[in-house]
């Protein structure tokens, strides 16, 4: 946890950073028409930004930029959680597969079991019935 929040406040810095030079470095699109004043040469019309001007500025672009890191913080954590939902809802989906796969093994294997015991049965009754006749059979022979 702790790694977690020194990662961010380092984040948080490089962010703020990032946006104040973005402010201060003129940078212009390929077709956009120039929307500052061309520099004059006479420096009465420079306008020089006070130190406190310059102090409201950067606290203004901290603030936007911390704002931005929360946003982005709290977007992540949807994401994750949002992630994290769908491995669980997976997982329950893979255990109920698994449920239904399960009962139906246990219902072959019963199924199984009663054909075996009445097939038992039958061979039970199929080797009585021969071991009757061939007893039945040898004594009538023997006796005659």
């Amino acid at each position: 946890m702790q790694k977690n929040r020194l990662r961010l406040r380092l984040c948080r810095k490089m962010l703020a950073t990032v946006i104040l030079l973005n402010f201060l470095t003129p940078c212009r699109g390929f077709a956009e028409p120039p929307t500052e004043q061309e520099p004059n040469s006479s420096e009465s019309e420079t306008k020089l930004y006070s130190v406190s001007e310059i102090e409201t500025l950067i606290e203004e672009v901290s603030q936007a930029a911390f704002d931005a890191i929360e946003q982005a913080a709290g977007e992540a954590a949807k994401a994750a959680t949002l992630a994290s939902l769908e491995r669980e809802a997976a997982a329950l989906r893979e255990a109920a597969r698994w449920r239904i796969e399960a009962g139906i093994r246990q219902e072959t294997i019963k199924a199984t079991k009663k054909a075996g015991i009445k097939n038992a049965v039958i061979v039970g009754l199929v080797c009585f019935l021969g071991g009757l006749a061939v007893g039945i059979g040898g004594t009538l022979t023997i006796t005659r």
